[in-house]
């Protein structure tokens, strides 16, 4: 009667848990972490549990110029890069220490491995400092997502398509420079040598709108890619932080079945020693001799 009465109750136990748990559940997805709202930008800076900074809105000449957080973050990217390149320029030609040494490795890096080997030494010499300031730029909004309570600029698409935008132009006016307007219209309107006239006109009307979208479309992909890929970045690194505490919740509850058995063998032992005790007040009861290991030699 005892052990039924230890299920049912054990029972009611593991009901109540699996209330709690499933409370616990609507709870937490009440107050879920929004993933896209972490990634999006805002006129909020989170810091929990300290508290939020409300950025100032700016209206001017009917635009909105108000200031988000990934203003900011490019902002402060911004100045790392002035606070540790500006010394550099001033040392020129000396030696560096510390971190202006490792600074300076990656600059030759960029220089040697990333300029000079795409388009030459003596063509790529002036370029060296605009691909070395974007690589830094990008460098530091980048590795700004990784502080905590950071954002990544680069995970937006206005600030990757800015960043298309000036090297665009900075492609296409260096072309031009260096071939000439007429040079630079033969890239577009390009023409096959020994061809007839009515094959000039189909050719200048089949490849002309394919090398103009050919030049929007690397810059696109650029900006394409180097958004994907933050925002597929962090969105793992968030996703994998939930489900630690996903597990954590599963680790919780896979105990209320041991806890479950536990109580059932604690109640068990308990109805067996009171069987044994009133067995004990019969007349007949003679008990056993086992070295006193039995639950009758203990209550004897």
């Amino acid at each position: 009667m005892m052990i039924q009465e230890a299920v049912a109750q054990a029972g009611d136990t593991l009901h109540g848990a699996a209330a709690a748990g499933h409370a616990e559940e609507a709870h937490g997805a009440e107050e879920g972490v929004d993933i896209v709202h972490h990634l999006a930008d805002g006129r909020v800076m989170e810091f929990p549990p300290f508290g939020e900074v409300h950025l100032p809105e700016i209206h001017l000449f009917g635009l909105d110029l108000s200031i988000t957080k990934y203003t900011v973050y490019m902002w402060i990217a911004a100045a790392l890069l002035l606070l540790i390149l500006l010394p550099m320029a001033r040392r020129r030609g000396g030696v560096y220490h510390g971190l202006f040494n490792a600074f300076e490795a990656l600059i030759v890096y960029v220089r040697d491995e990333i300029v000079y080997a795409n388009i030459g030494r003596e063509d790529g010499r002036p370029y060296v400092p605009f691909i070395a300031t974007l690589f830094f730029f990008i460098l530091f909004m980048n590795l700004l997502g990784l502080v905590p309570f950071g954002a990544t600029a680069t995970g937006n698409f206005f600030v990757t398509g800015a960043l298309a935008l000036v090297t665009l132009i900075v492609v296409e006016i260096s072309g031009m420079r260096a071939l000439g307007f007429k040079g630079y219209m033969g890239t577009i309107f390009f023409i096959p040598p020994g061809l007839s006239a009515p094959m000039k006109v189909l050719m200048l009307i089949i490849l002309t709108p394919v090398e103009l979208m050919g030049k929007l479309a690397k810059p696109f992909a650029l900006m394409v890619r180097l958004f994907a890929n933050m925002m597929a970045g962090h969105t793992l690194v968030l996703s994998l932080l939930g489900m630690i505490f996903l597990f954590a919740t599963v680790a919780a509850d896979s105990t209320v079945p041991a806890q479950l058995d536990a109580i059932l063998k604690d109640y068990g032992r308990a109805d067996a020693l009171q069987k044994l005790a009133a067995d004990r007040e019969t007349p007949d009861f003679v008990a056993p001799d086992d070295g006193g290991t039995s639950p009758y030699s203990i209550i004897c």
